[in-house]
């Protein structure tokens, strides 16, 4: 019984832990995912992040809709976007268009769960981008294409 409280607890403080985890990004200090994103990423993704930016039409491939959202029941993938914008998964990709953000979204790092449960110290400026990233889906994202 003692053990099974003990797991409870624990549970518990890991629950608080990352809801407070997701809050830091938000109070702490620095420019906002939004501002971070418009500075970043909009000249090839666009404002809205359809990838319609004004240098998209230049490059050899066009910018990904980041206002697409994945499949039902799918969670918003958090470790992809973060991996991708860094540049650290696809570091000698010969056909990669999209520059590695990894050293412009460097600086203080916080404690941050990307959906796997664990943890771990993230850059703040990386874990404001995904965010941002992620109301674009919530607020602008294509509808769900209903089953034929």
């Amino acid at each position: 019984m003692a053990q099974k409280m003990a797991w409870t607890g624990l549970g518990g403080t890991v629950a608080l832990g990352l809801v407070l985890a997701g809050c830091a990004a938000q109070q702490m200090g620095g420019p906002s995912g939004k501002k971070l994103y418009l500075q970043n990423c909009a000249s090839c993704h666009g404002e809205s992040g359809r990838g319609d930016g004004p240098l998209a039409d230049g490059l050899d491939r066009r910018p990904a809709d980041l206002t697409r959202k994945p499949d039902i029941g799918e969670p918003f993938p958090t470790a992809h976007i973060m991996g991708y914008v860094h540049g650290y998964n696809r570091r000698d990709a010969p056909d990669e268009v999209m520059p590695q953000f990894g050293e412009d979204f460097e600086g203080q790092t916080v404690l941050y769960d990307i959906g796997d449960g664990i943890l771990t110290p993230t850059p703040l400026p990386l874990i404001k981008v995904a965010e941002y990233v992620r109301t674009l889906q919530d607020e602008g994202g294509a509808e769900e294409t209903p089953e034929p």
